[in-house]
C-alpha cells in the first residue's frame, strides 16, 4: 500500500462505489471503508423473511439505474449485472378493476389513460422521447459542471419539470391520467403541489419509455457487487465491517469522500454545524413479504407489472403524502409496490414469490402501519393476506438501522421542500466540496439526488479529481 492514498471513500453504497471507481480509473490509489458487512448501502439483497426468499431491504426497481450515464460507462454486464423487465413497467389500478399502465410504448401508455387524455399524454412526452441519453446526462447533472449537452431541449424540459405535479396534471381531464401522474410524482415524497414534483413524474415516465423499469437478476445487490468487482479490477480496495467515527481513524489520504448523510459527514470530519440547516424529510413504513403465490390483483394489468402503485385518485395520493409531511399517522396510504419474482425466479423457491411495499409516514414515526397497508392491498388484491407466509416489517427506526444515510427513516436523505428541492445540500458553487479542502460529499444528499444511478458519486469524483490535479 502506498504511504499516502489519493482518496479514501467512506460508505460503499452505489454513489461511494461509483466515486471510487472513477477515481481509480484515473490511476489514483483508492480505498473504501464500509460499516456494513457487505457493500451496497441502499442497493442490497438479503433473506429478510424465510430461507430462499431474497428481498431488497431498500431499493428494488431501477429506472434511473439502467439509464445512468455513469453505469453505462462501466462494463457492469460483464461483471454480473443483468437487467430483467416485466411485461409492463408500472400498473396503476383503480377500484373498478381497470388500470393505467406505463410501458416502453408511448401509444400503449396513452391508450390506457382513456380517449379523453391519450392525446394530451402524447403531447406531453413527445418533445423528449428518443432523447434519453442527452436528457439524462443533462438532468442528472449539476449546474456547475458546464453547459447542458442539448440546451434547447433541457430548457424545454426544465419549464415542465419545475412545475408542481398538480399544475402539470391540469393538462388531463380524467382521473386515470391524473392518478398516474400523482403516483409518479409521489416518488419525491412530497405533496404534489411541491415545486419540481412534475419533473419527477415526467422523468420516471420518460425513463420507462426509453429503458423500462427493470430489476437486477438476483436482487439489487447485483448492482453493488458489479461496481465493487470493477473497483477491484481498477486496483481499488474495499474494507467492510469498519464503522468510521472520526477522520483521524482513516489512513492518510489526499482526499476523503463521504457517501453519508451531511449530518454524519459533519460529525466525522469535525465540521461543526456546517449542515445544521439541512432538512430531512418524512419516512416510510416498508414491508417485505414471502408469499405462497403471486399477488391476486383484480386488475389484470397489475399481474404483469414489475411495479404497482396503489392510490385510487390523485387527491388521495396527495393527502397521504401531505399527512406524512405534516406528521400525521397514516390512514389511507399511497403504496408503492414491487413484485420482482414475476420476472426473476431466483428470488424465491419455485412457485413462491417475494413482494415489496411501502407507504409514507412521518419522520421517526414509531407506530405500526401493517394493518392500514394490508387493508389498502386487499382493496386491489382481495385474498392477499391468505398468501402471506412471512413478513419483515420496517418503520422509520428500522430503516435508519438498515441504512445510516436514512436519517429519521428518510430514504431520500433530504427533504424535497423549498430551495432544497433543487439546491442540495446547500447553496454552493461546487455542492460536493466542504469547508475542509480535502473532504467531499457524494451521497444522494448532493445533486442530482436520490436513486440508484451513481451520478452523485460521478460528479463528486470529478470535483475531487479537479482539486487533486490543481494541488
Amino acid at each position: 500500500m502506498p504511504s499516502m492514498l489519493d482518496a479514501v471513500v467512506v460508505g460503499a453504497g452505489p454513489n461511494g462505489l461509483t466515486a471510487a471507481v472513477e477515481l481509480a480509473r484515473r490511476g489514483l490509489a483508492v480505498e473504501v471503508f464500509e460499516a456494513g458487512e457487505t457493500v451496497g448501502g441502499g442497493a442490497r439483497t438479503e433473506e429478510l423473511t424465510l430461507p430462499g426468499f431474497l428481498h431488497d431491504p431498500c431499493s428494488a426497481v431501477h429506472p434511473l439505474g439502467i439509464g445512468s450515464p455513469a453505469f453505462r460507462a462501466m462494463p457492469l454486464a460483464r461483471l454480473g449485472l443483468e437487467w430483467l423487465h416485466a411485461p409492463l413497467s408500472l400498473a396503476h389500478p383503480f377500484p373498478d378493476g381497470s388500470a393505467a399502465v406505463l410501458t416502453r410504448s408511448v401509444g400503449e401508455t396513452a391508450m390506457s389513460l382513456g380517449p379523453e387524455d391519450a392525446g394530451a399524454y402524447r403531447r406531453l412526452v413527445a418533445p423528449f422521447t428518443g432523447h434519453w441519453d442527452t436528457l439524462a446526462e443533462d438532468f442528472l447533472r449539476t449546474p456547475w459542471d458546464g453547459l447542458p449537452k442539448d440546451p434547447h431541449r433541457y430548457a424545454r424540459f426544465g419549464l415542465a419539470a419545475i412545475q408542481p405535479a398538480t399544475l402539470l396534471s391540469r393538462r388531463f381531464r380524467g382521473e386515470k391520467a391524473r392518478g398516474l401522474l400523482a403516483g409518479l410524482a409521489g416518488h419525491a415524497i412530497a405533496p404534489a403541489s411541491g415545486v419540481a414534483t412534475g419533473g419527477i413524474a415526467l422523468l420516471f415516465a420518460l425513463a420507462a419509455h426509453e429503458n423500462g423499469w427493470p430489476v437486477p437478476r438476483g436482487g439489487s445487490q447485483a448492482i453493488s457487487d458489479a461496481l465493487a468487482s470493477f473497483l477491484r479490477e481498477q486496483g481499488g480496495t474495499i474494507r467492510t465491517g469498519i464503522e468510521v467515527k472520526r477522520l483521524d481513524e482513516l489512513p492518510p489520504a489526499r482526499a476523503y469522500v463521504f457517501d453519508t448523510s451531511p449530518t454524519a459527514l459533519a460529525r466525522i470530519a469535525g465540521l461543526g454545524g456546517a449542515y445544521d440547516r439541512y432538512r430531512y424529510g418524512p419516512s416510510c413504513f416498508k414491508i417485505d413479504y414471502a408469499l405462497s403465490g403471486p399477488v391476486p390483483w383484480t386488475a389484470e394489468e397489475a399481474r404483469r407489472a414489475g411495479t404497482v402503485h396503489l392510490g385510487p385518485s390523485a387527491g388521495e395520493i396527495d393527502a397521504a403524502l401531505r399527512a406524512a409531511v405534516d406528521g400525521l399517522d397514516p390512514d389511507v396510504p399511497f403504496l408503492i409496490t414491487a413484485q420482482p419474482s414475476i420476472v426473476d425466479p431466483t428470488r424465491a423457491p419455485e412457485g413462491r414469490h417475494v413482494f415489496w411495499v411501502y407507504g409514507h409516514v412521518p419522520s421517526g414515526w414509531e407506530g405500526d402501519a401493517t394493518e392500514v397497508v394490508e387493508r389498502q392491498l386487499e382493496r386491489f388484491a382481495p385474498g392477499f393476506r391468505d398468501l402471506v407466509l412471512a413478513r419483515a416489517v420496517a418503520g422509520p427506526p428500522r430503516l435508519a438501522v438498515r441504512n445510516a444515510n436514512y436519517v429519521g427513516g428518510d430514504i431520500a436523505t433530504g427533504a424535497f421542500a423549498g430551495l432544497q428541492t433543487v439546491l442540495r445540500p446547500k447553496l454552493a458553487r461546487v455542492p460536493y466540496a466542504t469547508a475542509h479542502p480535502a473532504v467531499f460529499l457524494c451521497s444522494s444528499a448532493t445533486p442530482p439526488g436520490p436513486g440508484v444511478h451513481g451520478m452523485s458519486g460521478h460528479h463528486a469524483a470529478k470535483a475531487v479529481w479537479r482539486r487533486l490535479r490543481a494541488a
